[in-house]
Order: C-alpha cells, then sequence, then structure tokens
C-alpha cells in the first residue's frame, strides 16, 4: 500500500513554485468559479471562429491563399475535363450513331443476299431432281 504525505520545504518563499497553503485548499473553490464563467449560448461556430487568432495572420494568409489556389485549380480542371467529355460525346453521336446504323444495314442487305442465294440453290437442286426423275 502507498502512503501519501505533504511534504514541507523549509524555504518556501525562494522556490518559483512554491503557493501559499489557501490555494491549496481552494482548488475546487477555483474549479467552480472556472465554470461560472463559461458562457451558456456559445455555440460551436463562436469557439471555432475564436480558434482564427491562435494562428498568426501571416500563416492565416498564406494557408488561404492556398486553398483559394486548389480550388481554383479544381475548378479549371474540371471545366476543362467537361469540355472535354463533351467533345467526344459529341464526335461519337455525329461520326459512330451513323456509321454503326450503316453498318447493320449492311449487315441486313448481306444476309438478304445469302437467304436469297440459298433459296436459289434449293431450288436448282430440286429442278435437278426434276429433271432426272430421281426421288430423294
Amino acid at each position: 500500500m502507498v502512503k501519501v504525505s505533504i511534504v514541507e520545504e523549509k524555504d518556501v518563499a525562494s522556490s518559483p513554485y512554491a503557493s501559499d497553503d489557501e490555494s491549496r485548499h481552494s482548488s475546487s473553490e477555483s474549479i467552480s468559479s472556472v465554470e461560472s464563467d463559461l458562457s451558456v449560448d456559445e455555440t460551436f461556430y463562436d469557439r471555432f471562429s475564436a480558434l482564427k487568432d491562435i494562428i498568426p495572420p501571416t500563416t492565416r494568409h498564406s494557408i488561404a491563399s492556398r486553398i483559394s489556389k486548389t480550388a481554383s485549380f479544381l475548378k479549371r480542371g474540371g471545366k476543362i475535363a467537361g469540355n472535354v467529355v463533351w467533345v467526344i460525346t459529341t464526335s461519337a453521336l455525329l461520326v459512330a450513331l451513323p456509321l454503326a446504323l450503316s453498318l447493320e444495314d449492311e449487315a441486313k442487305i448481306v444476309a438478304q443476299e445469302k437467304e436469297m442465294l440459298e433459296q436459289q440453290q434449293g431450288a436448282q437442286q430440286v429442278t435437278n431432281l426434276m429433271a432426272t426423275g430421281g426421288s430423294y
């Protein structure tokens, strides 16, 4: 078990860390006085905006200018990217869509020609069988 005891210094007045006996006993009183000094209607925004006094004005200006430059760069980059996407999609609609439609029409024509050729070959086989008088 640990035993805690208060050690009294002999030369209290010469020590920079020494305090009088009243402040030792009134620690609970000082805490209650600090709690009563706090403003009840203080909002989070008020506390957050008070933090700006911690950062020096030159540093705040540097941070603000960097954020402003970054936002400007991102805005410009987004605009350029949007323009590139618009050009690509418009070009695809104007070039690729008609090309795809013409290729589809060409495929239909080729399929029809193949079907007609098969019909002609089938008709020739039937006429050859009838001319020779044979059966299947």
